[in-house]
This record gives C-alpha cells, structure tokens and sequence, in this order.
C-alpha cells in the first residue's frame, strides 16, 4: 500500500482497515508545514559542525549527483551544493521543501532541484545517484527499514550513504523514555532507533560501514519545546514528565533545572558514512 492510497479501506467482510502509516505522514506534514520556518533559524540544524564533518567525510566530486532524503530547510544540500554538480532535495511535505528552495536560492544554490517525495518510496530509478544523505530525520519514518532499502536501491554500486540521527539507548527503559519525550513534544515523532537496529538493517541491505561517530547533542529547552510544541500546556506536560523521571534517568539525559524548570538535556546522536556494496 503507498502513501496515496485511502486512510480507510473496507474490507470483504465489512470491516475498515485503517492505514495508520498515512496518518503518521500526515501528522508529520501537519507538524512541519506549521514549523517550517523554524527550521531554516533552527540552531540545531543550520549552524552544526556535522555539516562540515559530512562534507568531509563524503569528499564529493564535481561530477556527482546528491539525493538529500527529507531535506527539511535544506541545510545539508546547502552544504553539498558547491562541491557536486546536482543536489536533488526531497521531502514529503510541500510547505517544508517550499521553504528550502526559498532558502536555497536565496543563499546562491543554483544546482538544487526540488521534489516531493516519500522517503520510504523514493520515485527514482536504480541505481541512480552517487551519493545519498538523511539528516536529522529518520526518527520521522514509520517504517525505517524501508528506507534503508530504497536508499540502498537508488545507490549506484560503490555509492555512499551519509546518515545522521537521534539515536536512542540500548537501556529499554531509558529509550522509552526518551521516545516519550519526544512525542509529547512534537506528535510525529515516531521512534529513535537504536545504533544496533540501524546496524542490523543497513548490514543486509548491502551496506559497509566506513566510519561512525556518536556525540552528546545538547538541546536548550525552552528554544527546543516551542519549536514543534502547539501550547503552553503540551510545554507543562513535557516539562513535567521530564522533571518526573527519576534522578539517573535525568542523569542519563543530562537534564539541568533552575528555579524548578529544565534549562537543557542532551541526546545520542550518530553520524554514519556507508558505502553500497559492488554486487
């Protein structure tokens, strides 16, 4: 079933099968069609220094042409755009990648095209691209193994992959609880993965890891929750389960709070360059 299809489909027997994959999308063009802007200002995602790690560790060339997965305000095609010869930027949300392209050729990118696609049926042909980056997006997929698959399918044989994202703790409970946090705060956050499921499905897929990194990410709370928070009560409720937790778990996330409210937490966050294999 793709992402085009009816929500609701009646069954031979009467019933209603409801597609929760496309309300999942939904939500999360919802969610990003409102924050858009705040993405292209976003600290977090235009002034990282992973920007300059990616472009590093991927050492473009000039001939190249980029597929950026879930492009958002489009900061790592920003990045890339000086270094190949075309960057193609897509996103599922029309609002979101709207914004990139405004962005994008205000900052002098003249090698960007723009489609609206879904990550998880990517609407180009084999073996098709030198290269594919997702950054700071997948946590977004419902179903990430299928994303890694397409991915591995638009490669061509010896391409790279450049994947950033949250990851979660290997610990279960502490992975729950940073999965709650995050959807309390923004509903289409579906699931940070662990680096071990990521591993298991990139390894199959015909996938070889080539480096990999992790590091402290820090996120200040106020600036954070009213990025994709809708209320000053959904800000109370993600407050208060945060402060809830008990100490380690706070410890965990490296949660400070002053006069009774969180200043800042920090999450997991991996960078991974792949090579597709020469089958």
């Amino acid at each position: 079933m793709t992402f085009t299809q009816r929500i609701a489909i009646f069954t031979s027997d009467g019933g209603v099968f409801v597609n929760e994959d496309h309300i999942v999308k939904q939500r999360v063009q919802k969610q990003f069609s409102k924050a858009a802007q705040e993405y292209v200002v976003s600290e977090i995602h235009s002034k990282e220094d992973d920007l300059i790690r990616l472009v590093e560790w991927l050492s473009p060339q000039p001939h190249w042409t980029v597929l950026d997965v879930a492009t958002g305000a489009g900061h790592t095609a920003k990045a890339l755009s000086p270094h190949v010869n075309t960057v193609v930027a897509v996103d599922l949300t029309k609002t979101m990648l709207e914004t990139a392209r405004t962005f994008l050729r205000d900052g002098g990118c003249k090698n960007v095209e723009y489609v609206l696609a879904d990550a998880e049926s990517l609407p180009f042909l084999d073996a098709t691209f030198d290269a594919v980056t997702c950054r700071i997006a997948a946590h977004h997929f419902p179903h990430p193994e299928t994303f890694i698959q397409e991915t591995v399918r638009v490669l061509k044989p010896g391409g790279s992959f450049l994947f950033i994202d949250n990851i979660a703790p290997a610990d279960e409970k502490l992975a729950d609880f940073m999965n709650t946090f995050e959807r309390l705060r923004d509903p289409s956050h579906v699931r940070c993965l662990s680096m071990s499921e990521w591993e298991s499905w990139m390894t199959p897929a015909g996938l070889v890891i080539q480096n990999s990194q992790t590091r402290h990410k820090q996120y200040l709370f106020p600036k954070w929750v009213r990025r994709m928070a809708q209320s000053e009560q959904q800000i109370n409720v993600v407050e208060n389960y945060i402060l809830s937790a008990a100490l380690h778990v706070q410890g965990y996330f490296g949660v400070t709070v002053l006069g009774g409210h969180v200043q800042s937490l920090h999450v997991d966050e991996w960078m991974t360059l792949c090579k597709k294999t020469e089958r």
